[in-house]
């Protein structure tokens, strides 16, 4: 009997997981824009150096294009006076979640340069995860900076944008004139609270999923893409719309899952490599459930420079809960540090 019973169990599940495999995989085809729209659109924007009127350009960089927003920065004008601040944004978002911040800093006299990174732009997506390497990852930001000419630049990062502005401060430090991170702290503290607090690893189980291949894509294109629109509850619709837009693309949701993918081959060096001497501007969201606190405490062990920590009472996307609040930081920052900076271009 028990043997039956077992053998009825087995056929079950296994009858629940088809259905459930065949659900999330119409479900992720049928989300699909097998007419890449957002690829059509991205092509027909300026290359650069051309000016774009509405701030979007193609700007290549070795075999890739990426697409930027760009303000106060046409290329035609002597800009050797003007310093630089680039953009990253983090998952699953594009540049457009820097669309508050990007005009203040215009106006107060930065080229701005908030690019989608690599998977997020058409011309930029190949196909391997380790292709999603946080060093390669760091090499486009500093490769964008070389197309523009800029031998020293205000770096700011949010989520994913953050631990790989965290790489390129630490890989090129005499390049980066103040660095802004935002929710993700210095990734050695990071990794640290992932070892040893038992809330930081319950916070990153959700890893899991998303280095699982397949599963994640379908479960978050499920119900045409029910999950994404969850997580941009609260930002503009020009913003989800753009966002739901890219990941439509086949491709593109595992593009961003790759980042997740790669995170073996993103190796920290020793310690004694990771110290930060930049000036260092870190935001963190006490009611961020994607990280706790123990992070946030330690990385004051790696700051040896100008370090600012600010908390507040705010979640993970801090443009949504505390946006003034966020952009009043950030631009004080870089101006108080931008009088002490050397010549932004070559």
């Amino acid at each position: 009997m028990i043997f039956k019973a077992i053998k009825w169990f087995v056929v079950v599940s296994v009858t629940v997981f088809a259905i459930v495999a065949i659900a999330l995989v119409i479900s992720y085809q049928w989300a699909l824009d097998s007419e890449y729209r957002h690829t059509a659109a991205t092509r027909a924007l300026p290359l650069y150096p051309a000016p774009a009127q509405d701030g979007l350009l193609r700007v290549a960089v070795a075999d890739r294009e990426f697409r930027v927003r760009t303000a106060g920065c046409e290329p035609e004008a002597d800009q050797a006076s003007k310093p630089a601040v680039i953009l990253l944004h983090g998952w699953p978002v594009t540049s457009a979640m820097w669309l508050r911040l990007i005009d203040p800093l215009a106006s107060a006299g930065y080229c701005v340069l908030a690019p989608d990174q690599r998977g997020y732009s058409p011309g930029a997506r190949p196909d391997s995860v380790q292709d999603y390497a946080l060093h390669t990852l760091s090499s486009d930001v500093l490769a964008l900076a070389d197309a523009f000419g800029l031998r020293r630049f205000h770096l700011v990062g949010h989520d994913w944008g953050s631990a790989i502005g965290w790489g390129v401060v630490m890989r090129v430090p005499e390049r980066i004139i103040t660095w802004s991170a935002l929710s993700i702290p210095h990734p050695a503290a990071f990794a640290r609270a992932v070892e040893e607090d038992a809330e930081q690893r319950a916070s990153s189980s959700y890893f899991l999923l998303f280095r699982t291949p397949w599963l994640a894509e379908g479960i978050f294109a499920f119900a045409d893409m029910a999950l994404y629109k969850a997580v941009y509850t609260g930002m503009s619709e020009q913003q989800t719309e753009e966002y739901l837009r890219v990941l439509r693309e086949p491709g593109a949701m595992t593009a961003t899952f790759n980042y997740y993918r790669a995170m073996n081959a993103n190796a920290l060096d020793s310690n004694a490599a990771m110290k930060v001497a930049t000036p260092t501007l870190f935001i963190w969201g006490n009611a961020d459930p994607a990280v706790a606190r123990s992070g946030v405490e330690w990385q004051q062990d790696y700051m040896t420079g100008p370090y600012t920590q600010v908390e507040l009472s705010a979640g993970h996307w801090l443009f949504v809960d505390e946006p003034d609040r966020v952009i009043s930081l950030i631009t004080n920052h870089i101006q108080t540090h931008s009088r002490r900076a050397g010549p932004a271009r070559h």
